[in-house]
């Protein structure tokens, strides 16, 4: 790895400054239009913020939160608070006031910054309990009028006190950011809390200059590059395409409109990297699908034989085989006829690195995109070590694996099987949490608590949760997320999970794809009303039953799901059965639909 330069993250800031300044940093749309900032434009709004901070009584170690959708004020205030010497904490926009409320709190941040009035008043709802917030800071006042004014103040008329600081005391903000340490906790990660409430993860600017290094190599990411930022800024593997990258190498930023846009803004972006979580592939495959059989008989079996080439194509390269000039000869044909046109509808024909990451993905997903030429890889982090820690890198790709470790991360296996990870990307520890650090780093390695096993080319597989683990009443050792994975693959399967701890059989709770299920009964002329309505009919407990029957083809007898029910609710955040971060936690789930399981095994 490369030697670090033990600079912090707001010092990096002002050489990229410096470097770029005319370039484009940032892109985000306004009412349709693309509305760009400059790398200078960049440190004007941070730099005045942060002195508007300064004169509202930021101090240095303070935590200032951010309750906001991704936007270019999010990335200001992130900075701001950072280039002060204090912590930035993310906290979902997505999340109910009584999350938001503990996150606030537990971090101890004395200032939150808004989005706007919907966001807004999921602080003031819980105000008596946030003793230190000295003030709300809200980018959008729309709406905003009549609330409190003692309390409430516009982005803007902080960044206009920043402006009068930095007249009478020019140099002010280069001052505080040199005077940082890169020792110095700057970001702080609430864990996505799946068995408790979320932790918050201290994250340094050594961490974060580790794995921006490492990530750099590991991707061949340059200052040419492009990103599309999406996902949550609050999750830290956002985080590093939207923040640490760019600070190390200077690329731009686009934003997308939001998560719902996604695939129409990949379309207008054209990114050249790409991160995406397993749902937004499935999303993707899933479109590209359901597509398909809308368009043409012919159409549907140009695509037939041209994915038929591109699996058998897409399996010689993993298998690192040269490829004929047969088989160059009939991709050209696939490709101009059919592939460039999917690789455009996906919004990925440019992109040059892309992986999936964040949770475990079906390797069959993975399969699909390599058939179209979209080269998606795996990749493994998590909030402890500063996101990412193995990928698969260049034409090192293993279907099932999540490839080899980048140069800021050791690692070993305990004895059970856990992977124990160490290096200079290891965190901190967890804020007001010292039994958990203990816990969590020992002797110098961190415990993930996911079990692992390496092949023999090197390559590292993620077996499961250590926690999740099934094991069966006769004694049978099972990984769920292998067999959820399968089943997700299906366009017509959103949620699987699998039960069967101390159980003689393996079931399943099963939600459907609300959309592409409709759609299919009213392409079968089968009338229903709502998501419940839907789930309840005969047929589509059948068409999800034929699903079941495939995946269970693909697997050993013992490891199939002998029975499933389907939800007649769709899996929510509010109802505290997912994370902000769409994982499901298992443990409410088993107590929520205790008479649904119970029903399987009775």
């Amino acid at each position: 790895m490369t030697e670090l330069s033990n600079k912090t993250l707001g010092q990096f800031f002002l050489d990229r400054v410096a470097e770029r300044g005319d370039t484009v940093a940032l892109r985000e749309k306004d009412f349709g239009i693309w509305q760009e900032v400059t790398w200078n434009g960049y440190l004007e709004h941070v730099k005045h913020f942060a002195l508007g901070l300064k004169e509202l009584g930021f101090e240095r170690g303070d935590h200032l939160a951010i309750l906001s959708e991704n936007c270019r004020e999010w990335l200001y205030s992130d900075l701001a608070a950072i280039c002060l010497g204090g912590v930035s904490v993310g906290v979902y926009p997505t999340s109910p006031y009584p999350e938001v409320h503990y996150v606030v709190k537990h971090s101890d941040s004395v200032f939150v910054m808004c989005e706007d009035q919907e966001q807004t008043d999921k602080i003031l709802e819980v105000w008596d309990g946030l003793p230190l917030v000295k003030k709300i800071i809200v980018k959008d006042m729309k709406g905003l009028r009549h609330y409190r004014k003692d309390i409430i103040m516009s982005f803007a008329a902080v960044e206009e006190l920043g402006r009068g600081l930095e007249q009478r005391e020019p140099g002010r903000f280069e001052a505080e950011v040199n005077q940082g340490d890169p020792e110095d906790v700057c970001i702080m990660v609430y864990t996505s809390g799946t068995t408790g409430p979320p932790k918050g993860a201290m994250i340094s600017h050594k961490n974060i200059e580790a794995t921006a290094i490492a990530t750099a190599e590991a991707i061949g990411a340059t200052a040419e590059d492009t990103v599309v930022s999406y996902l949550p800024l609050c999750h830290v593997a956002e985080k590093i395409f939207s923040l640490f990258l760019p600070m190390h190498l200077g690329y731009t930023v686009n934003f997308a409109e939001s998560i719902a846009t996604i695939q129409n803004d990949l379309r207008e972006i054209g990114p050249s990297v790409f991160l995406g979580v397993p749902r937004i592939w499935e999303k993707l495959q899933s479109a590209v699908l359901i597509n398909i059989k809308d368009s043409a008989r012919y159409k549907q079996r140009l695509f037939e034989s041209a994915l038929k080439l591109g699996y058998c194509l897409a399996q010689k390269r993993l298998d690192q085989q040269k490829l004929s000039a047969g088989d160059k000869f009939k991709w050209f044909w696939a490709y101009w006829l059919v592939m460039r046109s999917l690789q455009n509808y996906v919004g990925l024909r440019k992109v040059r690195f892309c992986f999936s990451a964040a949770a475990p993905i079906s390797p069959d997903v993975l399969r699909f995109f390599h058939a179209v030429g979209v080269l998606v890889k795996e990749g493994y982090g998590m909030t402890e070590t500063t996101g990412l820690s193995f990928v698969h890198m260049d034409c090192d790709i293993r279907m099932g694996t999540v490839g080899k470790p980048i140069s800021c991360i050791d690692f070993k296996l305990a004895e059970d099987g856990e992977l124990l990870k160490g290096g200079p990307a290891v965190f901190v520890g967890y804020y007001k949490n010292q039994a958990a650090t203990e816990d969590t780093i020992v002797e110098g390695w961190l415990h993930t608590g996911d079990v692992a096993e390496v092949d023999e080319a090197g390559h590292l597989k993620i077996v499961d949760r250590k926690k999740d683990l099934i094991i069966t009443s006769g004694g049978k050792n099972i990984a769920p997320s292998e067999i959820e994975n399968a089943m997700k693959f299906s366009p017509y399967i959103k949620e699987a999970i699998v039960i069967g701890d101390g159980r003689k059989f393996i079931s399943a709770l099963i939600q459907i794809d609300f959309d592409n299920v409709g759609k299919w009964a009213t392409d079968n002329r089968i009338p229903y009303t709502n998501f419940k309505n839907l789930s309840e009919q005969r047929e589509v407990f059948d068409l999800i039953n034929q699903e079941v029957d495939r995946v269970n083809a693909q697997f050993a007898r013992v490891e199939n799901v002998r029975k499933f029910v389907l939800l007649t609710k769709e899996l929510d955040h509010d109802d505290d059965e997912m994370t902000a971060t769409m994982k499901v936690r298992r443990a409410n789930i088993h107590e929520k639909f205790a008479i649904e399981i119970e029903s399987i095994y009775g």
